[in-house]
């Protein structure tokens, strides 16, 4: 499958009740080329709103921690673990998420990145390990197949306990290290 057609059959999905209040599904964005991925959670009020991941509040933040490791948007791919907006943000229920996991998983596929960074708790329990700990273990590299998977905060929980805020620019100051070591080429502008 091609990543357009994947996104194609992604945005007429029904196979959750999500899908009934959403504006737009918010699919991802980015370089799908790239070596390094980023997945949250889930989409909120600005982002069902504009189709596109981490466009409110919390997107200027992750903007900027990828500023200083001298990433952008164009870089990297973001998305995800579900495509709609939850009802007041709330979190995606177990059975949403793993309803959605499918065009996550398709998105992996297609992508193969090297580094894969959970932004949250949800990210990184659904995909690194169900008891993983940002807490505890935030900035730890582990490695799943060929891939390397990192969780840190969630750019929206950052925004509400400021003090984490330097935890995690530690967090992406490992992940520069860890691409210049993987994948050096995003910082040359070649892609893959």
């Amino acid at each position: 499958m091609q990543f357009d057609e994947l996104r194609a059959q992604c945005e007429s999905c029904t196979r959750c009740g999500l899908c009934q209040g959403r504006t737009n599904v918010v699919f991802g964005m980015g370089n799908p080329a790239s070596p390094v991925m980023f997945v949250g959670e889930g989409p909120g009020q600005h982002e069902d709103e504009q189709g596109l991941p981490f466009v409110g509040r919390s997107g200027q933040l992750l903007d900027l921690y990828l500023d200083v490791i001298d990433l952008d948007r164009s870089k990297v791919y973001i998305a995800n673990v579900v495509k709609c907006r939850p009802p007041q943000n709330r979190d995606p229920l177990p059975e949403e998420s793993e309803t959605c996991l499918y065009w996550l998983r398709q998105q992996y596929k297609l992508i193969h990145p090297k580094i894969l960074v959970c932004l949250g708790r949800i990210a990184a329990q659904r995909l690194i390990e169900p008891k993983f700990s940002v807490t505890r273990q935030h900035g730890e590299f582990i490695q799943k197949g060929s891939t390397w998977f990192m969780g840190t905060y969630h750019p929206a929980a950052l925004l509400r306990n400021m003090s984490q805020k330097p935890t995690a620019l530690a967090d992406f100051i490992a992940l520069r290290g860890k691409i210049e070591e993987l994948c050096p080429e995003v910082y040359q502008g070649t892609g893959k």
